[in-house]
């Protein structure tokens, strides 16, 4: 980027008056503040980046802002007037759109219908609704076929129509809360033009990431949140990532998110151990072709590809979400016994475990709290007496499992609605592990999660590897499988296309594996 344009955008963000401005914003829970005494501000063309660890309070001030939850103390000023909404249609009304992290879409309608939500004429035809969400969806080059239902899609698919929606209400004010979790490099290019477009327009951008490098390109400010309360807001052109870092967390951790563990290294076997899982030439329709992969006994294999690729797809496939074709379906063998399961409550029993890599829509019961969450996970894989209902179990399965991954919450009587993005993955990654799998399949295990909770989770990883259980990791962003992963397969197009040996790789070779 040019210095010259950014001298221009800040120049202009200074001479405007703040479209949006908080004031000593403050909200509590059960006594305890998820923020306090907050300032904020957002000018008429600005992308001021959000960040901070996972319960720093970023989405809690979002959504204040959005409508969905009203202040307990100071103020909040648009175009300089104070306003108070009780629900998001107040902040809609008054042209402020929200893109949630969790996508909050219809699964019974279509693409173009949920775009439409809200803004439906007294007379709807669908040819002219599908024409107008494939125009939008085009000039964002999202490849989503607007007549497709909701509940068809993949979750990166579901954040695009996500949003589209919200680009579609011409809103002044737009909240993007983790939009690139679930895209690809290219999706991600395509969404910084759309923000491009949006700051042209002089429409106010916040953009909620963990993903630092991209608050460093795209945003004019950047304000940091630590447990609630402002650490700093300073232009984005002047902060180093280290910093932004120091701020989150109040310690140096930038140099080990995706490092590699000296430990691992040196407790690497010198022969490959026993295999567990052997994948031969499966197939599933035309979203998986002949995938052929197999995982060992203490060994991190990671699975990278685009979106489409059939990562997810092979990964349901061994789980028994979904099923391979019955004829030239191809085998799976698992400790070296054909199996073909039917339903997921199979694998659990032989010792499989799946971490979704859509945590709200199939990864825990948001209405219930940890215990109740993790003790279900528990009891999924039990029968007949050992089914029984106890307390004590669930309360003790919560105390140990919360002390052991470090869950921040309340109590273990919390609701896992209330936690923050990163704890709630926790829970997830508690509800199987709880199991005592022997194979564990973890898909985007760290999409949404902060800084120091990746730092967390990958330690979760290596020691199930360090312990003697086969792990698979799948995931889209490069740096994550190359700290992680002792073996790379790159999958395309439903097939492996190529397999490396961690430390004879760059990340460029993996990439053009991914994309040729």
């Amino acid at each position: 980027m040019a210095v010259t344009e950014v001298f221009k955008r800040e120049r202009c963000a200074t001479l405007n008056k703040p479209i949006l401005e908080l004031r000593g914003a403050t909200k509590v829970y059960q006594g305890v503040p998820a923020i306090k005494d907050v300032d904020f501000t957002l000018y008429p063309g600005e992308v001021h980046a959000l960040v901070g660890e996972n319960g720093a309070g970023k989405s809690t001030l979002c959504k204040i802002i959005s409508g969905a939850v009203r202040l307990d103390g100071g103020e909040m000023l648009v175009d300089n007037e104070a306003v108070n909404f009780t629900r998001p249609r107040d902040a809609l009304d008054r042209g402020i759109a929200m893109v949630y992290q969790e996508t909050s879409l219809v699964d019974t309608m279509t693409v173009a219908q949920n775009i439409e939500l809200g803004h439906e004429p007294l007379l709807t035809r669908y040819r002219s609704l599908n024409i107008k969400a494939q125009v939008l969806l085009q000039s964002m080059n999202f490849n989503v076929d607007p007549t497709a239902k909701m509940s068809t899609l993949g979750a990166a698919k579901k954040q695009m129509v996500e949003i589209a929606r919200a680009l579609r209400s011409r809103a002044r004010i737009v909240i993007f809360d983790e939009p690139t979790a679930a895209l690809t490099p290219e999706e991600i290019l395509h969404l910084f033009h759309a923000i491009e477009d949006l700051r042209a327009a002089e429409v106010g951008v916040i953009f909620v990431s963990h993903a630092l490098e991209e608050a460093l390109q795209i945003s004019d400010r950047i304000t940091v949140l630590r447990d609630g309360a402002l650490q700093v807001t300073k232009p984005a052109r002047g902060m180093a990532r280290e910093t932004i870092v120091r701020h989150m967390v109040g310690r140096d951790v930038a140099q080990t998110i995706y490092s590699r563990d000296a430990q691992t290294e040196q407790n690497k076997p010198a022969t490959r151990l026993r295999e567990v899982l052997a994948v031969e030439n499966v197939t599933m329709g035309s979203v998986v072709k002949n995938m052929t992969l197999s995982a060992y006994a203490g060994e991190v294999l990671g699975i990278f590809g685009l979106v489409g690729a059939g990562r997810t797809e092979i990964a349901k496939i061994i789980w028994g979400a979904l099923k391979r074709n019955r004829i030239h379906g191809g085998s799976i063998l698992l400790n070296n016994k054909p199996i073909r399961y039917r339903v997921p409550a199979q694998s659990l029993k032989d010792g499989v475990a799946y971490i979704t890599e859509d945590r709200k829509r199939n990864g825990f019961f948001e209405r219930l709290d940890i215990a109740e969450n993790i003790y279900l996970g528990w009891l999924a894989k039990r029968k007949g007496w050992r089914s029984l209902v106890s307390k004590h179990q669930k309360r003790k399965l919560a105390e140990t499992w919360i002390k052991k991954l470090h869950i921040r919450a309340i109590g273990a009587n919390a609701k896992v609605v209330e936690l923050s993005g990163g704890n709630q993955q926790k829970v997830v990654i508690a509800k199987s592990l709880v199991q005592e799998p022997k194979l564990v399949i973890f898909d985007e295990p760290t999409r949404g999660v902060d800084v120091a909770t990746i730092v967390e989770i990958h330690q979760i990883i290596r020691d199930l590897a360090r312990s003697g259980k086969a792990v698979i990791v799948i995931s889209s962003y490069l740096p994550e499988v190359l700290a992680l992963s002792d073996r790379i397969l790159v999958a395309r197009q439903g097939r492996i296309a190529a397999e490396f040996a961690q430390g004879e790789v760059t990340a460029e070779e993996v990439m053009y594996a991914a994309v040729w």
